[in-house]
């Protein structure tokens, strides 16, 4: 049986994740998908996609996907060799501004997490580590960063193998089951 490598990338802003990630999935097979996430509302937003774009360039077919994850990963997962991700705190910011009810985003990230585990092909992820600082002083700011938390829980959980970017380095947290002796 043919093993799919289902990876996280995390970190923090400007940690180097979406480079790690890029160059992960690069390594996995011709049949590229970029899903991205974001939806630039700015000057500066528009600016970092359009770099991201040129980072990965022609070798990558892209879908903006703001909402649906794991609908682009059942339909496309069979028809590709990778589906990359980035990112799922954009993602979450998403499900935010279109309904903010607990229950509602735990499904959206339920339903993420089954995704990933049954796709037929690799799946990496990208997300941003958010906890790490103080105590939000605003409930919205505390609920995304709870929810940010509980998700990348989940999709830890949901893959094999979870790298953490600090400076630029790669840190392996969990490392795949194909690699341990």
């Amino acid at each position: 049986m043919h093993s799919t490598n289902k990876i996280l990338v995390l970190g923090g802003c400007r940690s180097g994740k979406s480079s790690h990630a890029l160059s992960l999935a690069g390594s996995m097979g011709k049949k590229r998908i970029f899903v991205a996430t974001c939806v630039p509302y700015d000057v500066e937003m528009t600016d970092r996609v359009r770099h991201h774009q040129q980072e990965r360039g022609q070798d990558w077919h892209t879908l903006e996907v703001p909402l649906d994850l794991s609908g682009v990963i059942k339909t496309h997962s069979p028809r590709s060799d990778v589906i990359l991700i980035d990112c799922l705190t954009l993602w979450l910011s998403n499900l935010l501004m279109e309904n903010d009810s607990v229950e509602w985003i735990q499904k959206e990230i339920t339903a993420l997490a089954q995704a990933v585990k049954e796709a037929p092909k690799s799946v990496v992820l990208v997300s941003n580590e958010v906890g790490a600082g103080i105590v939000p002083e605003n409930r919205v700011a505390r609920l995304y960063r709870d929810l940010a938390g509980w998700m990348n829980q989940a999709m830890a959980r949901a893959c094999n193998q979870v790298i953490w970017t600090v400076a630029g380095i790669p840190v392996t947290l969990k490392p795949s089951p194909d690699k341990t002796p």
